[in-house]
């Protein structure tokens, strides 16, 4: 498990007429690692919470809320984007004031020179691992969980799956490639919502390989990982679900799923209002502000 620090952005502009207050709560959850492309799948974004005591990622306990200020005083807020299915690719971290959650770990690849080595990404969640080569991703800690690992398993090479917000990514077991991780579920928004769950792990088949089933995905958004060369599933938009991870069927490679997008999420007590900057994408219902993307600021009145 690796710890992650924290990117200080701290608000600006406040002056005269400027009133402290807490936030009833935040969710803030990085973008999705991609899978790996024929090999682990994405770990999760990282997943941080204050609300009602709703714990946040791996071991972490519910944090501290943010105590801001209305006045005109500027909050950065970004939405990270997920891992693209160009290859094992990271997410973006996701930012709220002064909390920053880490973007998922890219899942490990058996795709050309790197497969000898390669390993699942490090991050909020790890990626997983590829069939026994490199190492399964670490999450960071009180963000996410590490990757599953695969096996060297002659002709049948089953990967790991990624890591989701409340559980590791699943090991393979024997032919068959590890699930992704669980997500955590939160109720900030007024109902109960499972997000940042794990990659599945993919697997080969045709030609001379023999590969059991692919990896699922883990509960809240993580995408499905894929047999031979079929096309592995992407993760869920603004939940920071891992992407699947892809196969190869002897002679082609399938096409490996993007991570999912992350979301930031924020109750505010009765009485404040949230003046939402350019740049960002946003919903507001009862004191409930929900970002699904871009960058930009906030200020408070």
């Amino acid at each position: 498990m690796s710890f992650g620090f924290t990117t200080l952005g701290f608000g600006s502009g406040g002056g005269a007429g400027a009133a402290p207050f807490d936030l009833t709560g935040f969710l803030v959850i990085a973008g999705g690692g991609s899978g790996g492309p024929y090999g682990g799948g994405g770990g999760a974004g990282g997943y941080r919470s204050s609300f009602n005591s709703e714990s946040s990622g791996g071991t972490g306990s519910a944090e501290t809320t943010l105590s801001l200020e209305t006045g005109g005083t500027e909050y950065t807020v970004t939405v990270g984007a997920g891992g693209s299915a160009s290859g094992k690719n990271p997410g973006a971290n996701s930012v709220l004031a002064t909390v920053t959650s880490i973007g998922g770990g890219g899942g490990a690849t058996g795709f050309g020179a790197a497969e000898a080595t390669d390993g699942g990404g490090d991050g909020g969640s790890g990626g997983g691992q590829c069939y026994g080569q490199g190492s399964a991703g670490e999450g960071t800690a009180n963000q996410g969980n590490d990757g599953g690992t695969g096996s060297y398993s002659f002709w049948n090479f089953p990967s790991g799956g990624g890591g989701g917000a409340s559980a590791v990514g699943g090991n393979n077991s024997g032919s068959t490639s590890g699930s992704g991780g669980a997500g955590r579920a939160s109720t900030i928004s007024g109902t109960s919502v499972t997000r940042a769950g794990g990659g599945g792990g993919g697997t080969p088949n045709g030609g001379p390989y023999s590969g059991g089933p692919a990896g699922t995905g883990g509960s809240g958004g993580g995408g499905n990982g894929a047999k031979g060369a079929a096309t592995a599933t992407s993760g869920t938009a603004n939940t920071g679900g891992g992407g699947g991870a892809t196969g190869y069927n002897g002679s082609s490679y399938g096409t490996n799923g993007a991570g999912g997008s992350g979301v930031v999420i924020i109750k505010m007590p009765d009485g404040i209002s949230c003046n939402v900057g350019s740049g960002l994408t946003s919903t507001t219902s009862s004191q409930v502000v929900t970002f699904t993307a871009g960058t930009g600021t906030i200020t408070f009145s």
